[in-house]
């Protein structure tokens, strides 16, 4: 119940709009590194590998490398030609290393003091902030990660053709164009895509903060439950809802809701600590009709 009481004020400031990072519990070890970038796999995000596969996308790519420094180094090139996913990546980075790299020495302490807590959740939290501060390690105040530099990557790539970033920006409450006709072609767009970038980051557009514009969001907007059935489409669309996903740790890191069970993962997570039993049943049926949407078999 916890989480379903603290989803919305908690994902409008975290996930896609103030950093996400890794989900408590699993503190992961550096066991090697390969062309200069740590990969971690999708379960334990344990691995070490080398630089992102060739053909991977740039989305697993930013939930899998250990160095973000060099992932962003890699996308310079693609970033500069105009490349909408580029765009929309390295916005992802900005996001979430943000409130490490406005202040690393104070970030740092603040996860210690965290760890001696001492209580399942705190340890759980600080955990998921000592990765974070490990993969955003090469960034500095002087990078520049403020909230109108990240708006201003996101509006890039929004112009330049990411659905995602046209979908956060509509969740940060500033939307690519004005008027509720935009706001209902933008949401209908989403959801025939069947993007789970743009399933993420349009979902805290459609909770409590789309209350009472349900008539041009759409019938799933307007409640925490709504927010929730939007993330767990995206689970179902392909996003990482694993234990150590980036979803998952935005709970944790950010907010201390942290699954008790550190092999949880987000669609699991959400049905046991943040749903009532009586709204199980309308969570599942508002996921349903958002599969279906896109031709997905329930």
């Amino acid at each position: 119940m916890f989480l379903l009481l603290a989803v919305a004020g908690l994902l409008v400031a975290v996930g896609w709009n103030r950093g996400v990072m890794d989900l408590a519990g699993m503190t992961p070890r550096v066991e090697g590194k390969g062309n200069g970038i740590e990969v971690l796999d999708a379960g334990s995000r344990e691995r070490s590998g080398s630089a992102p596969r060739a053909g991977s996308s740039s989305r697993n790519d930013f939930e899998g490398v250990g160095d973000l420094y060099t992932y962003v180094q890699s996308l310079r090139a693609r970033e500069t030609a105009g490349d909408p996913d580029a765009l929309w990546m390295v916005s992802r980075v900005l996001d979430y290393c943000a409130a490490y790299a406005a202040n690393p020495t104070g970030y740092a302490a603040d996860t210690r003091a965290i760890s001696k807590l001492k209580g399942a959740a705190t340890v759980a939290m600080a955990a998921a902030r000592d990765r974070v501060g490990r993969r955003c390690a090469r960034f500095a105040p002087v990078d520049d990660f403020s909230l109108s530099a990240l708006r201003a990557k996101r509006l890039e790539a929004a112009r330049a053709g990411s659905l995602a970033a046209e979908a956060a920006l509509l969740a940060m409450g500033e939307p690519l164009f004005a008027g509720n006709e935009y706001k209902q072609d933008l949401v209908e767009r989403v959801r025939r895509s069947g993007n789970p970038d743009a399933y993420v980051a349009i979902s805290p557009a459609m909770g409590i903060a789309g209350s009472g514009q349900e008539a041009y969001l759409g019938s799933v907007s307007g409640t925490q439950l709504a927010e929730l059935a939007w993330l767990l489409a995206a689970c179902r669309l392909g996003n990482d809802c694993s234990p150590g996903s980036v979803l998952m740790t935005s709970y944790c890191a950010n907010g201390g809701i942290c699954s008790r069970d550190s092999s949880q993962d987000f669609y699991s997570f959400v049905f046991d600590a943040g749903v009532p039993r009586q709204g199980a049943d309308n969570l599942n049926g508002m996921v349903e009709g958002l599969m279906a949407d896109i031709g997905v078999a329930k």
